[in-house]
């Protein structure tokens, strides 16, 4: 029988904010000499909870906001009289994905058309269940969408039983499940020794492969179109999986080139060989030297299953005729194909291909890093210096990256890489005396909106959690591929449009002088509803930054459903940069208040 559901009950969902707001309360109470007159909303909260208690502050150590920090920075400009309140959105906008249609590709709403409210949670929605139980079972209430248990039945995508969605880690190209699958891929790409760490999974359905290389230490970003089967980038963010909204189109996809050690396509329905093999030399770009190529399903063994697939044989037949000829003008070495899995490996270095290259006429892309550019046929060269300097997984975590010892980001050397490595291991003890839910399990998704070189995710390193490494487009560096050479996950994207994701997406959001970055570029309130937008009910927000920007962050924040409290920075109340937390209250499509009932 399918467990139930622990976050839909109401005891459950009472009891976490009994616990986030205790703490807060038990921070009002030892330094209340040092709190300003009057009560927000917060406050007459944590009395409620104080006189539902007993007072008792030992009731809760999960966020606890450490009392020699200083405690709440206040200002003058910041009256309650002054917020702007923001409204729930109608409940029919609950998975809300703004720049995101079926029809066209990623297309962001122009100003006049952005909604300025809070998206709400469905009636019912619950806290996921905790990792690993969360890779097999999803709460109804979250994604009440079953179409997928139809159209999938027979290949045992995901099933609904009661008042939970049950995924087997089925496929249609995986029918024995993904832990078979794996190991047939695992008989000839070195996946158990920290060789492969990245991967990139196109058209990944319900993302079941992500969801059972975690296991073997692989960290899969998995993408597909919005509902081309509903909700499947929804199902696999609920399940703890990284995954995004996206499709190769005309639009390079946004990750570094040479980031991923192995890209892998399930029956993805991609032409890959059509137009001279552009879409393939978009898979080049962003695989490492030495990395793997997946291919299963069509057109893969077509004399055995054209009958099977209901296309003529003919048809798969030139189709995998073209893939072949771009694999061999990319200079891939096939290294297996057997039933319905082929496998190509991409040269260490380009010396051995330049005569085929130059026969061939190849035309070698002058860019290589997209931040939205238009995809082009032309091949990526290899980097003047050897990317075979990587090192395994997790050897390479805190290794300096290829990118970094050759110099290829300007202002970072090995000796700064090691400074904001520690810096970031200083930082996140520090988050973690803050909150300490943030290491036990509760958070499972992650995002670093302004991650520079991955020391934040770095730090906070566990099978417990993922980070999402986003690299600003406007950031002063372009430093994502070092991200991906650390094992690393990320994406590149620019924080005045919504990010490719479906609403409540992440247990916890860090920005890190974020709001500087942007200020004066877009509108700070927008980016505060983007981050309410993709942040989970009773989520947490850590943002640092410098003081006279958050408090103009603060006080937007006053309009919205968040507990906040700023704090000073760990080395004193004298440096200007500071550190404001919140946490995301509970509410539902029709709701008005933050009650569970």
């Amino acid at each position: 029988m399918a467990p139930k559901p622990n976050p839909g009950d109401n005891r459950t969902r009472s009891s976490i904010q009994i616990f986030i707001v205790a703490g807060l309360c038990c921070f009002f109470y030892i330094l209340g000499a040092w709190q300003r007159s009057g009560f927000g909303k917060a406050d007459n909260l944590a009395m409620e909870i104080t006189k539902n208690t007993g007072g008792d502050c030992n009731i809760i150590s999960n966020l606890n906001f450490e009392t020699h920090h200083g405690g709440e920075i206040t200002s003058t400009d910041d009256s309650v009289s002054e917020k702007k309140v923001f409204k729930p959105c109608a409940p029919k906008y609950t998975d809300y994905t703004p720049c995101q249609d079926q029809r066209r590709e990623r297309h962001c709403p122009p100003e006049e058309e952005k909604l300025h409210c809070l998206i709400p949670a469905p009636k019912g929605y619950v806290t996921p269940f905790p990792w690993p139980k969360s890779r097999d079972y999803v709460p109804y209430a979250n994604a009440p969408y079953k179409s997928l248990t139809v159209e999938k039945a027979i290949q045992n995508w995901v099933q609904y039983e009661g008042n939970v969605f049950r995924f087997p880690g089925g496929g249609t190209q995986f029918p024995q499940g993904a832990d078979k699958y794996i190991d047939q891929l695992a008989s000839v790409i070195p996946i158990k020794n920290g060789t492969v760490r990245t991967l990139l999974d196109t058209g990944c359905g319900v993302a079941s492969l992500g969801a059972y290389l975690w296991s073997r230490n692989v960290i899969a970003m998995s993408f597909a179109p919005r509902d081309s089967h509903e909700a499947q980038v929804q199902f696999a963010l609920e399940r703890g999986v990284p995954a995004v909204i996206g499709v190769l189109g005309t639009i390079k996809v946004p990750y570094p080139s040479r980031a991923f050690d192995m890209a892998h396509c399930s029956r993805c329905l991609i032409p890959w060989g059509a137009n001279d093999g552009k879409y393939l030399m978009e898979v080049d770009r962003v695989l490492r030297p030495g990395g793997y190529w997946v291919l299963s399903g069509p057109p893969i063994n077509w004399k055995v299953n054209y009958k099977a697939w209901q296309r003529p044989k003919e048809e798969l037949q030139e189709e995998q005729r073209q893939i072949e000829e771009a694999a061999k003008m990319l200079c891939w070495e096939k290294k297996y194909e057997k039933g319905e899995i082929a496998i190509w490996q991409k040269r260490m270095d380009g010396d051995s291909c330049h005569s085929k290259q130059d026969e061939s006429q190849v035309t070698f892309c002058k860019s290589s890093d997209p931040e939205y550019q238009k995809m082009e046929t032309c091949v990526t060269p290899y980097p003047d210096t050897s990317s075979s300097a990587l090192k395994n997984f997790p050897e390479r975590l805190y290794a300096v990256p290829p990118r970094v010892a050759s110099g290829s980001i300007p202002g970072v050397s090995a000796e700064k890489y090691q400074e904001d490595s520690n810096k970031w291991k200083k930082h996140v003890k520090a988050y973690k005396r803050i909150n300490r839910l943030l290491d036990s399990g509760r958070y499972r998704n992650i995002m670093d909106m302004n991650a520079g070189l991955g020391g934040f995710a770095a730090a906070l390193q566990s099978p417990k959690l993922w980070v999402m490494n986003v690299v600003p487009t406007i950031a002063e560096r372009s430093t994502l591929g070092a991200v991906y050479e650390r094992g690393l996950i990320g994406i590149y994207h620019d924080w005045c449009e919504a990010f490719s994701t479906y609403p409540r997406s992440y247990d916890l959001i860090h920005a890190n002088g974020l709001f500087s970055l942007y200020n004066k570029k877009c509108n700070l309130e927008d980016i505060l509803l983007e981050m309410d937008r993709i942040l989970r009910p009773e989520g947490a927000v850590i943002i640092r930054d410098e003081v006279d920007v958050l408090i103009k962050v603060k006080k937007i924040i006053g309009g919205m459903r968040w507990d906040t409290k700023m704090m000073d920075h760990e080395d004193g109340p004298l440096v200007p940069e500071k550190i404001l937390v919140a946490v995301k209250q509970y509410w539902v499509a029709g709701g008005n208040s933050t009650s569970t009932q």
